[in-house]
């Protein structure tokens, strides 16, 4: 069975960091790429960012590029997205995913 499961969301304040993580199973993790997409409450949702299967390429929302940094471990099955200088408007539920699968999400909140 597929899961992806999300962690690492919370409460910070503007200008903060914040790092997800989003731990595999139940696949080859190391064959597939991953996506970051995050829904923002009354919002569809947005694309973040990606990362191929070897973690060499590496993609970015115009809205993060700068801000965030997305990689993986292949070995602990597990990618990750570093989240600096956070705003406001990045306050939102995070997912990661893979082909149709997605995991449940992680809040992040964004306030003074």
């Amino acid at each position: 069975e597929v899961q992806l499961v999300e962690s690492g969301g919370g409460l910070v304040q503007p200008g903060g960091s914040l790092r997800l993580s989003c731990a595999a199973s139940g696949f080859t993790f190391g064959s597939y790429d991953m996506t970051w997409v995050r829904q923002a409450p009354g919002k569809g949702p947005e694309w973040v960012s990606a990362i191929n299967s070897g973690g060499g390429s590496l993609y970015y929302a115009d809205s993060v590029k700068g801000r965030f940094t997305i990689s993986r471990d292949n070995a602990k099955r597990t990618a990750y997205l570093q989240m600096n200088s956070l705003k406001p408007e990045d306050t939102a539920v995070y997912y990661c995913n893979f082909w149709k699968y997605w995991g449940q999400g992680t809040q992040v909140t964004v306030s003074s």
